[in-house]
């Protein structure tokens, strides 16, 4: 079969977590540990999207400092062409977030200034535009400015190709409404669709036709231990996740469930066993302390899909 070709644009970044060590005392000193990696949305489904078989290009700006040189070593290990816009009088973005002691987040910083330098106008350079023609699937995250994703998305709709964006934050996922029916997919999770859509859905079930009447095409939404929901335009499904022992850290999770989702659709399976793949992936990251797990691969997806249920069809 022939390798899959997809390009990524988004946050390449430094992620800095810290977990409370016993219960959450706000407005305290907390007792805890402090990790530090290579991550954001777009460049963690990369990895996990090169892992899983794919030759994947990632697109992002980067500071000129060491916190840079770490999200290009990261790149390589993953096996990510890395396809970086270098500022060198610039710092690598950054995300800080706090941790509770199960994994799940109590509060995050995100300082993502650099972003907004990349402008509509890098997209016409004759590498990007090369880039894009070559690939099978563009996918891109809300870390870039409105204006970028919407080009983006116009550039990447034509010839047939998979177009997909992640949310990345309730505040950011907003960057794609004038985009929204140039998507595919779009990767979310509830509070995200609660932002997007300016209302609650109340069930899973009844975010397909808000989604769909906000405008897009197709999505999946998250909702924790809940049931995710995925649908096109043709149909939906839901999928409750299987039960975890333990959860070693949340980061990450929704990146690699849009990994395992996305390689299923281009191997052209159906929603609901695409939706199956991604939970499977979220399932193998959410058991790492990473936001990619070294242990994410074809052969241990196929293992972690024996205990993901099988889908529930809606109407």
């Amino acid at each position: 079969m022939k390798q899959r070709e997809i390009a990524v644009f988004g946050g390449a970044h430094i992620d800095r977590r810290g977990r409370i060590r016993g219960v959450t005392a706000p407005g305290a000193s907390n007792p805890g540990w402090w990790f530090e990696e290579a991550g954001g949305g777009g460049f963690n489904a990369a990895r996990n999207l090169a892992r899983l078989g794919c030759r994947v290009r990632m697109i992002s700006p980067r500071g000129g400092d060491a916190a840079g040189e770490m999200v290009a070593a990261a790149a390589a290990a993953a096996g990510v062409i890395d396809c970086a816009f270098t500022f060198l009088d610039r710092k690598t973005p950054s995300y800080t977030a706090i941790l509770e002691n199960d994994g799940n987040l109590v509060i995050a910083l995100a300082d993502m200034d650099l972003y907004q330098l990349f402008s509509p106008r890098r997209l016409q350079q004759r590498a990007m535009r090369e880039i894009l023609a070559a690939s099978d699937l563009v996918l891109m995250d809300a870390n870039l400015p409105e204006e970028t994703l919407a080009a983006l998305v116009s550039l990447a709709s034509s010839d047939g190709r998979l177009v997909a964006g992640i949310a990345v934050s309730p505040a950011k996922v907003t960057r794609f409404r004038k985009c929204l029916s140039g998507l595919n997919f779009l990767f979310m999770n509830e509070a995200e669709a609660r932002a997007l859509t300016e209302t609650d859905a109340g069930q899973p079930e009844n975010w397909p036709p808000l989604l769909r009447e906000a405008g897009l095409a197709g999505g999946v939404v998250t909702r924790g231990r809940g049931a995710a929901v995925a649908f096109d335009r043709e149909e939906a499904c839901l999928v409750v996740p299987p039960a975890l022992p333990a959860l070693a850290d949340v980061t990450g999770a929704g990146d690699a469930l849009a990994s395992g989702f996305l390689t299923a659709r281009l191997s052209g399976l159906d929603l609901g066993r695409c939706l199956r793949h991604g939970i499977a992936a979220a399932n193998i990251t959410l058991r790492s302390p990473s936001a990619v797990s070294e242990e994410m691969s074809a052969s241990n997806l196929e293992q972690a899909l024996a205990l993901v249920p099988a889908p529930q069809m809606l109407s």
